[in-house]
């Protein structure tokens, strides 16, 4: 199995454009799509709707749905649209994403590629690729995307700007996050 993640410097930077175009332009590998979300305390990860489980029910901490609806208008529905074979929706507290990661590894069991949408899943994994989308344009900077950071194999620049990290940086334009430049280094890297 090959892993790519896609992770981001905060919220709405192009983290699912980037693993649905992803999807789209190679669709010959087969993809199952996975897309992370923490929620903060007093939200049910069964139905990310508020509640007092996690205090009430702690054999809930987590839960990984498949999505099968391509029509929604979801992030993991936009993944099927774009081709995904697969696609698991992971729901953690925050900073309780240890405990979904046993029953992810068995959902993920023969999985050819597998892209995530996740900063924070780098703490458990060691991807084939990690790619970090980072915008100038916006002050938030995650806690867990700076942490990992240095790990990127490579930063998606949104515009013009000259931070990357040090890293092999592609730039983009926002509301066109694939380029052909970035497909050509994802398939480089899981092709060979």
């Amino acid at each position: 199995m090959k892993v790519v993640v896609i992770g981001g410097q905060s919220r709405d930077v192009g983290k699912t454009s980037m693993v649905a175009g992803i999807v789209a332009a190679l669709p010959h590998l087969n993809w199952t799509a996975v897309k992370i979300t923490q929620h903060g305390h007093g939200i049910c990860s069964q139905s990310g709707e508020p509640c007092a489980c996690a205090v009430t029910a702690p054999d809930c901490p987590y839960a990984i749905d498949e999505e099968r609806d391509a029509a929604g208008r979801s992030d993991t529905s936009r993944f099927l649209r774009a081709g995904a074979r697969r696609v698991l929706w992971v729901r953690t507290p925050m900073g309780k994403l240890g405990a979904a990661m046993p029953a992810l590894h068995a959902a993920l069991a023969g999985a050819e590629h597998v892209i995530l949408e996740s900063n924070s899943v780098m703490e458990f994994l060691q991807p084939d690729l990690y790619l970090a989308i980072l915008d100038p344009a916006v002050n938030d900077f995650k806690s867990s995307a700076r942490r990992f950071l240095e790990r990127a194999d490579a930063c998606v620049v949104l515009g013009e700007s000259a931070i990357s990290g040090g890293k092999p940086a592609f730039h983009a334009e926002r509301g066109v996050w694939l380029t052909p430049e970035i497909v050509s280094f994802v398939r480089h890297r899981l092709e060979n």
